[in-house]
């Protein structure tokens, strides 16, 4: 089953340009991964799980207005949430150059006035508080918690997209809930001091 039918089976709101946003960015992608190595997914059919992975939150997340993404890397989930969430203003966070550079040409490519990239580690972010605070196999969710702390208000929500060990990392401390999905776990974290 190809990505646009898989998508269309699962009711999420995608806005009508999100099959075309995600073509163009895999066409660079593919070509960009070939010199400087972005990301593991070499084949269509590996990104086509990898974006299905970063993009089905948008069927339980609420409508906001501000997104982070901690280590965005080739654009998981970050940019493949700012395509599907036009009306987000979606920063980017990642250090490594050339992860980066690709990051800035897809949004000036594509035209993506909502993306924001930053070429830097999260700790020499500039504060900021967002609405979501998303990351994807950065690192642990204590340390996570921890790196979001400067950039969470009140009502600030945490999506951490895991494996199995999610459970292993939870504090029964914060409210919380682990969504299941294909191979992924997604930690929605709510309501954190």
């Amino acid at each position: 089953m190809n990505l646009k039918t898989q998508l269309e089976n699962d009711p999420i709101s995608l806005p009508e340009n999100f099959f075309h946003l995600v073509q163009k960015y895999k066409e660079h992608l593919f070509k960009w991964n070939k010199i400087h190595n972005l990301t593991g997914a070499k084949d269509e059919k590996t990104l086509d799980e990898f974006i299905y992975d970063a993009v089905l939150p948008v069927k339980f997340l609420p409508h906001v207005k501000t997104l982070m993404d901690i280590g965005t890397g080739a654009g998981f989930p970050g940019m493949i949430l700012a395509f599907a969430l036009p009306n987000t203003k979606v920063t980017l966070v990642e250090p490594l150059a050339k992860r980066a550079s690709f990051l800035q040409f897809i949004k000036a490519d594509l035209g993506l006035d909502n993306v924001e990239v930053k070429m830097c580690r999260v700790e020499e972010l500039q504060e900021g508080t967002f609405d979501i605070i998303t990351s994807r196999a950065v690192t642990e969710t204590k340390m996570l918690l921890q790196l979001s702390k400067p950039f969470r208000h009140d009502g600030t929500m945490l999506l951490f997209y895991k494996g199995e060990k999610v459970y292993d990392e939870v504090d029964e401390g914060y409210e919380h809930e682990v969504i299941k999905a294909h191979n992924r776990h997604y930690l929605l974290i709510k309501n954190i001091d």
